[in-house]
């Protein structure tokens, strides 16, 4: 915990201080005022939108409340955006200030990762599978706590996925297997002859998973987050696939070649604003531009490239189609088949929501990819 910044304040009229825990990696708030269930909502929003965070002392429940009725206060319906990267633009500033504004309301923690709170629920569990052992009090934010609590219960109840013969149980800060159509798609290509497969980035180990199900005798999964390479070992271990599926630790692909190579890299080629949205944002499209710049000369003859990927880029203006297809050519690739799907996520057909014309556009692919020159 000591390697954690300080976050001060003046309570009774003396100076206090605690360890900050942030793992979006925001920095301590510079003011911060201790509140309790007598403030207001205008006032606590007020307060949070001018920078000053509330140290929260009342009712746990309250606390929620008072969070809910703040977020309320950043409702406003945006008005139409001209174009698509407008509204990404807008989108993205949108989310940024409420994470800002909401974040804002903290808690106190104690060494035990209990919250010192009337009414407060017992969270410790949450907390140590995110933050580790605790040996010192610190202060957190509200809104983040709900996520690590959000994020337990996801890991506890787990994702059924039919093709991976089980539930996937997601960890905090690793991409969940919620949006189905990319599993299926994985899960319905035909199978090329491959007693060895590579599963590139593989988070959850949802698709190694798949892999070894279609009768795939061994697959290495890769990746370099330290909570994805947990998650995904203890997923594979649950489903009973210890002996087919090795995950390791590397930077996109491990050493040697595999007749078969599966990828699904982060669809939005933007950059992450904190540490957990790097699942989903690829800055300049880098795990992308990896992964087809080195398929080739990880590919056995006559092995071939399986690249999960949504179109939402395109249609947010965000990279083109030709920009892709240079990529592939450029990675001396050549598209052999391309199998699509519609998403059928709630936000497809969500029409005020300010992406609502990308996400009813959007394609998910399975581009199969082989060397251009054999």
């Amino acid at each position: 915990m000591s390697a954690h910044p300080v976050v001060s304040w003046t309570e009774a009229g003396a100076a206090r201080s605690a360890r900050w825990r942030s793992e979006s990696g925001v920095a301590p708030p510079k003011r911060v005022v201790v509140a309790d269930d007598t403030i207001k909502a205008d006032a606590a929003y007020r307060l949070a939108c001018e920078g000053t965070a509330l140290l929260w002392r009342g009712d746990f429940q309250n606390a929620r409340q008072l969070l809910q009725a703040m977020a309320r206060r950043l409702e406003r319906k945006p008005k139409k955006p001209a174009a698509a990267a407008e509204a990404w633009n807008l989108h993205r500033l949108a989310q940024s200030q409420r994470a800002r504004t909401l974040g804002m309301l903290l808690l106190p923690f104690d060494a035990d990762h209990a919250v010192p709170l009337r009414r407060a629920p017992d969270v410790r569990e949450a907390c140590r599978e995110v933050y580790g052992v605790a040996d010192e009090p610190y202060v957190a934010s509200l809104r983040e706590l709900l996520g690590l609590i959000g994020a337990h219960e996801w890991r506890k109840k787990g994702i059924a996925v039919a093709a991976a013969g089980g539930s996937i149980h997601p960890h905090y800060g690793v991409f969940a297997p919620v949006r189905s159509e990319y599993v299926d798609l994985v899960a319905a290509a035909p199978l090329p002859a491959a007693d060895l497969a590579f599963d590139i980035g593989t988070g959850t180990g949802v698709l190694a998973a798949v892999l070894a199900r279609r009768g795939v005798a061994r697959i290495v999964a890769t990746d370099q987050d330290p909570r994805a390479l947990i998650c995904a070992r203890e997923n594979i271990a649950r489903l009973g696939l210890a002996a087919q599926v090795d995950v390791v630790e590397a930077d996109l692909f491990p050493a040697g070649r595999a007749a078969l190579v599966v990828c699904n890299p982060p669809w939005v080629p933007a950059r992450p604003s904190s540490p957990l949205e790097r699942a989903v944002f690829d800055p300049d499209s880098r795990m992308l531009r990896g992964f087809l710049a080195g398929l080739a000369a990880h590919l056995e003859p006559g092995g071939e490239g399986w690249l999960l990927l949504s179109d939402i880029a395109e249609h947010l203006g965000l990279r083109t189609r030709a920009d892709l297809l240079a990529l592939i050519d450029a990675g001396g690739l050549k598209v052999v088949d391309r199998r699509d799907v519609r998403p059928q996520h709630p936000r497809a057909a969500a029409a005020d929501d300010p992406l609502h014309a990308a996400r009813a556009a959007e394609i998910t692919s399975l581009w199969r990819l082989v060397p251009a020159q054999p």
